[in-house]
């Protein structure tokens, strides 16, 4: 009853346009999948029927058989470029589904019939197991359609009480009769049928919500990613503008150039104009992971050299490092270490693992960066003798507006994305990123990226890094 409740609840989807043509590709795909499995099972039937019995006629069925089954070929052949979106060829596409079953059922049906008739002897246990087959492939594999199952398998169950009540009408046997046993277990048997029917039925059905819910649910999802774009984008550049016209006036009034600047008020506008520049950072890495997760952010991919590239990052960050008091070092690579890259996108990396670095530097301590070749890979290696990072903390590390240290009380300030937006440049970059740290020692972030070599031109280092992004 559950499954019969199931089934009318369906309906409603069934004679909705769109519920019936997606069961009629999926109809369709699957039989043309499985036509070439079920001859191969029919003709293994004829065959073995055909070694005791009159093999002229079995193979006459049988031809009737795989003559029935190519109608659903060809209708696979013709309904190949419909879209779904045409309810007329749809219809017409129904109607030779229904025609091909009744065939296909019939001449199953009288090729299995055929056999128990030749049978001289009690019992037909041949024809009746082919024909079970036949059913439970059905019930398997067309459970797509409730109406066009329900067509085949009220053949077969023809078929099966007409072999059934074969050796009744033979013998005329007293209730007492194997005969009759024989009899009840076809009953039985059909029950079965129906029974594992309306199970298959209900798990495809079953499977048609849970698509339903993914299709819905990816809808909301794509629409609010949408709107979280958007509204991030407009918020983002409406800010931009009058905050960088409120720090420069903040930059102006701390200058106190005429000197008429209240020495109270100088700390204020001091701790005002820091936090303008972090709202104005926090704007820019907000612009950036849209860009990222929108596909926006263009990449223009060239041959760089891994050690200039070290190089002018380390000198923009100077002023920063000598704020802090903190000695900035390099170790270059000695031989060639062409990379392939978009070097503004890179010396934002590198500006973040250099500033990250700094940051969690103790005062007056040393940021080192180097950069080596470990076999066809060139890696950038940015280490700090910090406060370093404890154990399990990855997720944390590189996730969107997290920080190690969550505190109310931490040191450093920042936004909780420069790490995120740098592991998903580099990733763009069909490269990696990774660290090593020790708390109280200090930790050591390095990306690894495809050493170029002599041979690389800059067009197909363009084109294959531009396809992989």
């Amino acid at each position: 009853m559950q499954d019969l409740r199931k089934y009318w609840a369906a309906r409603g989807d069934w004679f909705s346009s769109r519920g019936r043509e997606e069961r009629i590709k999926d109809y369709i795909a699957l039989a043309n999948q499985l036509v070439w499995k079920r001859q191969v099972s029919l003709l293994a039937a004829a065959v073995l029927a055909a070694l005791y019995l009159d093999a002229f006629t079995i193979f006459t069925y049988y031809a009737v058989v795989a003559i029935s089954e190519m109608l659903d070929l060809y209708l696979g052949y013709k309904a190949k470029d419909w879209d779904g979106k045409n309810p007329v060829m749809g219809g017409r596409i129904l109607k030779r589904i229904v025609l091909n079953t009744a065939v296909s059922g019939v001449a199953i049906s009288a090729f299995t019939i055929s056999i128990a008739v030749q049978q001289p002897a009690v019992g037909h246990f041949l024809p009746l197991f082919f024909l079970f087959s036949a059913a439970v492939f059905a019930a398997m594999y067309n459970s797509q359609m409730m109406g066009v199952l329900v067509l085949r398998l009220s053949i077969y169950a023809l078929a099966f009480l007409y072999i059934a009540c074969l050796d009744v009408m033979r013998y005329l046997p007293p209730l007492s009769s194997p005969i009759w046993l024989e009899f009840f277990t076809t009953i039985f048997v059909l029950y079965f049928i129906c029974d594992i029917s309306m199970k298959f039925y209900s798990n495809y059905q079953d499977r048609l919500r849970q698509m339903k819910l993914l299709r819905d649910e990816n809808e909301r999802t794509k629409a609010a990613l949408e709107v979280k774009s958007q509204f991030l984008a407009t918020v983002s550049h409406e800010l931009r503008t009058p905050l960088t016209s409120i720090i420069g006036s903040l930059e102006l009034i701390k200058a106190d150039k005429r000197q008429i600047l209240p020495d109270g008020l100088k700390p204020v506008i001091g701790i005002a104009a820091r936090n303008g520049q972090r709202l104005a950072a926090l704007i820019e890495d907000l612009l950036d992971l849209q860009k990222l997760e929108a596909g926006e952010m263009a990449f223009h991919f060239q041959p760089l050299d891994a050690n200039e590239l070290v190089s002018e990052a380390v000198d923009s960050t100077a002023g920063y490092a000598g704020k802090l008091g903190i000695e900035v070092t390099t170790a270059f690579c000695p031989e060639s270490c062409r990379i392939a890259g978009d070097h503004n996108r890179l010396i934002q990396v590198m500006s973040n693992l250099l500033s990250n670095a700094l940051k969690f530097s103790h005062d007056g301590g040393a940021v080192h960066v180097r950069v080596e070749v470990i076999n066809s890979r060139v890696r950038i290696a940015v280490q700090d003798n910090g406060v370093g990072i404890p154990e399990g903390a990855e997720e944390c590390v590189f996730g969107k507006f997290s920080q190690v240290d969550s505190s109310d009380v931490r040191k450093v300030g920042g936004t909780g994305l420069g790490l995120n937006i740098t592991k998903q440049i580099i990733e763009r970059h069909n490269s990696t990123i990774n660290y090593v740290s020790k708390l109280g020692v200090g930790s050591t972030f390095y990306v690894e990226f495809d050493r170029l070599t002599a041979g690389d031109g800059s067009d197909n280092v363009t084109d294959s890094l531009a396809k992989a992004a």
